[in-house]
């Protein structure tokens, strides 16, 4: 592995404003050492694999809470791979974006433990609630396994988003950061998805590729993030009202992903 990413993790490792406590563990168990692993593993990909770039990070808030709501492509999360590793390795101080791991994966042997030690956390309203209450930086994405398995040629549009989000960002008086990853797609060129293998292995589906296995290809790819939305409200709305403001953050990362395409 890199050393030269190794020294910037440990370093940036060290800045992160999580109280972690004398054992290298914060209070939801987050383990400061394989958090260093995980940046570290991510690092290379984001830097040498995919050469990411990065657009707007000054709209992700150096502190407090935020929610960064962005689109889904290409086959599995590598999208949330690289949000998490631009909020590290561009913020300063880094910031550990956390996500909402689709409820399959805490059944998957070990993946569950590691990814929970990350701060990568099942995609539970309570799981959420705690982690905004905590001002950290939550990572969602709404159109879930439904937007990975688009097919190559739907890779950069937008399938139907959840509502949740929007009630537990009024619900928690929490902005929302609108985000665009562009190049997942290419990454995973999905020409299919096996649902049957998919659920005999216990995933969804299993994507395929022109060249069968989905490995990823090293295809640059770029992250854009807009301005924050603030919306008003106590979470208790009517679906009509929800649903707008839902196609507002829908509408502002179908504009983002049309400007990242042309960047």
């Amino acid at each position: 592995m890199d050393r030269w990413i190794q020294r910037e993790v440990k370093s940036r490792v060290e800045e992160l404003e999580l109280p972690f406590n004398r054992d290298g563990i914060d209070p939801f168990g987050i383990s400061k050492r394989h958090v260093a692993r995980f940046m570290t593993m991510l690092g290379w990909f984001y830097r040498r694999y995919f050469r990411a770039r990065v657009f707007g990070i000054h709209n992700v808030p150096t502190s407090g809470r935020a929610m960064l709501v962005g689109n889904h492509s290409g086959g599995y999360a590598i999208d949330a791979g690289m949000v998490i590793a631009s909020c590290f390795f561009e913020l300063g101080p880094p910031r550990l974006a956390q996500g909402m791991a689709e409820k399959f994966l805490a059944k998957v042997p070990f993946v569950s433990a590691w990814t929970s030690k990350t701060g990568q956390f099942t995609g539970l309203p309570e799981h959420a609630i705690r982690l905004l209450e905590n001002e950290r930086l939550l990572m969602v994405f709404p159109e879930g396994a439904r937007g990975t398995a688009k097919l190559f040629p739907e890779r950069y549009s937008l399938v139907k988003f959840g509502q949740g989000f929007v009630r537990l960002a009024l619900q928690t008086n929490t902005p929302i950061i609108p985000v665009a990853f562009i190049g997942g797609g290419e990454a995973v060129p999905t020409i299919s998805n096996l649902e049957p293998l998919g659920k005999l292995l216990g995933v969804p589906y299993i994507p395929v590729t022109p060249y069968l296995i989905p490995a990823p290809l090293p295809v640059p790819v770029s992250i854009h993030y807009g301005e924050a939305i603030h919306f008003e409200g106590t979470g208790n709305e009517d679906d009509a009202a929800i649903v707008a403001m839902v196609d507002e953050v829908k509408g502002r990362i179908a504009a983002l992903i049309e400007e990242g395409r042309k960047s």
